[in-house]
């Protein structure tokens, strides 16, 4: 079992296509692609039945927390992915996660079982997330597959500084059925045609010649979820599935 831990500021941006597109040709100055260059990731989001951790998220709160099972792409049954706690406080993002098979993330998530035969022989970092990832369990008790978010995600991070990412996600799809990271990536859009969400991943300040580029070209630094606006598309598709149009005796539309 691998575990990764990080700690760090991350800031997002919503960019047109001709803005990513100039950044892209800057960054050749001062990035690199990431080693996995292009790459689909998929998630999973857990929550309670009524919503709790995306509702309370929105209500943008000093604390928040997400929990989600990503896999790189459409996996085959029995392959590894990452089951991550993700958490925000003061403006910091902490992430846990720890890599087990797929059919062992569903069983650990789905009927409260621990995991403790499977970390046994590993160290004592990877034991403790996996008692964070049990806490949490416990605190919300009946989690639940809530929503499928997959997206085409683009890396880079700088020559200088291994610990500046950013990140273009485009392409960003939900859905709340067929919720298996077996199953290819399909779903709703959540962004415009041809709109990339820019995140900036950092340990400490972003260097001046990204801030320039940010204020030539006006682009300013958003509140963006994608659960948040999965969990807001599909409150609309529900009211709009319940919207039963009734009528007087004269046929006209009342409600």
């Amino acid at each position: 079992m691998n575990n990764e831990i990080f700690k760090r500021f991350e800031v997002k941006y919503l960019v047109t296509k001709e803005q990513r597109k100039l950044i892209e040709e800057v960054f050749k100055n001062y990035m690199v692609p990431d080693a996995y260059g292009e790459s689909t990731i998929c998630n999973i989001y857990y929550d309670t039945p009524d919503k709790r951790l995306i509702r309370v998220s929105l209500e943008s709160p000093a604390y928040k927390e997400k929990l989600r099972v990503r896999s790189y792409g459409q996996i085959k049954p029995g392959e590894n992915v990452f089951v991550e706690l993700k958490k925000k406080y003061d403006g910091v993002v902490y992430k846990r996660r720890v890599s087990m098979k797929e059919n062992q993330a569903r069983i650990y998530l789905k009927n409260n079982s621990g995991i403790e035969h499977s970390v046994e022989k590993n160290g004592f970092l990877e034991r403790q997330i996996v008692k964070e990832l049990d806490y949490v369990k416990d605190y919300y008790k009946n989690l639940e597959p809530a929503v499928y978010l997959c997206y085409d995600r683009t890396a880079y991070y700088s020559k200088d500084d291994e610990n500046f990412r950013v990140t273009f996600d485009k392409n960003i799809k939900w859905r709340r059925e067929d919720m298996q990271l077996t199953s290819k990536p399909y779903g709703n859009d959540i962004l415009e045609e041809g709109m990339s969400l820019m995140e900036v991943k950092t340990a400490s300040a972003i260097p001046m010649w990204f801030v320039n580029i940010l204020s030539k070209e006006n682009i300013r630094k958003t509140s963006f979820s994608k659960y948040g606006r999965a969990y807001m598309q599909m409150l609309e598709e529900d009211r709009n599935k319940n919207n039963v149009i009734r009528y007087d005796f004269s046929d006209r539309k009342v409600g």
